[in-house]
């Protein structure tokens, strides 16, 4: 069968390979167009665009490329057409993917969305999209099953897929000194930097992290750089500071990291099955992030808190994202920390909610199923 899938950032590309993957196993003639990334094209088919181009962050960085999202949008419904799927998934990105929803099922194609927008966060008025144009939603949160239900929607959990990947990548974890001795570090136990994933999140977040290090000369601080991003970027915010640089290898940083500071987002969570301590920040563009202050209606911002639903990991976001603040939370974080044992044993029930492994397979399988039983 023939799927178009649509990712728009890297934490999409990530669970839409993982999905791809699984496609190719529940169905052999398997065939893929898709927006997405370089992981996605391992799995095969034809990328249309890279999330890279496709990537804005925030109300103002989405208002002053309007004109580049409008074009991606023309361009992107008439290469549907054009292709004729047998089925559009749509992985979160919901200011473009909802737009492709509904043109997809008004033009009678049939819509999956995989990976739900959070509308639990904010913009709840959107479910009725979902309810409207979206003939089935895979979710990848446990609380979200009663979440869309009290909205009609059966969703169909079947576990988080970073579960797989992770313990996939494990599987492959080289010795320490074999780590720190191909990317030019040093011996010191590793604190791990996650910036994000985007020029604008690096840009606020990255300068007030690499502080730290002068306060810890017993560890190394470690920037896993983003492999949509250039090293240039990093660099300016890194030059003249003992802060080290590894491109595109943030699972390999973060299996041999002792504690990190994370950007909030898919990283938190993929932190927690990596079992590191972490300190969460957040900020950005403050129109932005005073849109944001009025909007969003959850209590926290990373998804280790939101799962949980109680503060597991400490968040500083925005103007509390101070040195002396980040720093606190690390002490509290390191080997003989007062916080660092009760984290560790608070990610031990958080994986235990997020379900079994095999969950990619599962919803493609899932997927072949329900188009199957259309023919």
């Amino acid at each position: 069968m023939k799927y178009y899938i649509i990712a728009g950032e890297a934490s999409g590309d990530l669970h839409g390979s993982n999905l791809m993957k699984g496609l190719n196993q529940a169905d052999s003639e398997a065939d893929f167009r898709f927006w997405g990334g370089d992981l996605m094209v391992v799995q095969g088919g034809v990328m249309v665009k890279h999330y890279k181009e496709t990537a804005f962050m925030g109300f103002w960085e989405v208002f002053k490329n309007f004109g580049t999202v409008r074009k991606n949008l023309k361009i992107c419904k008439q290469d549907i057409l054009d292709y004729a799927p047998d089925v559009v998934i749509l992985i979160d990105y919901p200011g473009f993917n909802f737009r492709i929803a509904e043109f997809a099922h008004n033009k009678g194609l049939k819509v999956f969305y995989y990976i739900a927008p959070k509308v639990w966060a904010w913009k709840e008025s959107r479910v009725k999209r979902l309810q409207k144009f979206v003939d089935k939603l895979f979710i990848i949160f446990p609380f979200e099953v009663d979440y869309f239900k009290k909205w009609g929607i059966e969703a169909y959990y079947a576990g988080n897929p970073l579960i797989d990947l992770i313990e996939d990548r494990m599987k492959n974890k080289v010795p320490f000194l074999q780590f720190v001795k191909h990317n030019k570090l040093d011996n010191k136990p590793i604190v791990a930097l996650l910036a994000g994933s985007r020029k604008q999140e690096v840009s606020y977040i990255l300068p007030r992290l690499v502080e730290l290090s002068k306060y810890y000369p017993d560890y190394q601080f470690v920037v896993a750089g983003a492999p949509s991003l250039d090293k240039s970027l990093y660099q300016k915010y890194l030059s003249g500071t003992d802060v080290k640089y590894v491109h595109n290898k943030a699972y390999e940083l973060m299996m041999h990291a002792t504690a990190a500071v994370v950007a909030s987002g898919t990283a938190t969570l993929e932190a927690l099955l990596f079992n590191v301590p972490q300190v969460v920040c957040y900020g950005g563009n403050e129109l932005s992030y005073w849109i944001a202050k009025i909007f969003v209606k959850i209590k926290y911002v990373s998804l280790v808190n939101i799962i949980a639903e109680r503060e597991v990991v400490f968040e500083l976001i925005q103007h509390d994202m101070a040195l002396v603040n980040i720093k606190n939370e690390l002490d509290a974080l390191l080997p003989g920390g007062e916080k660092r044992e009760k984290m560790l044993k608070n990610y031990d029930e958080i994986r235990i909610m997020l379900g079994e492994p095999g969950a990619s397979y599962l919803v493609a399988q899932n997927i072949v199923n329900e188009l199957i039983k259309q023919l």
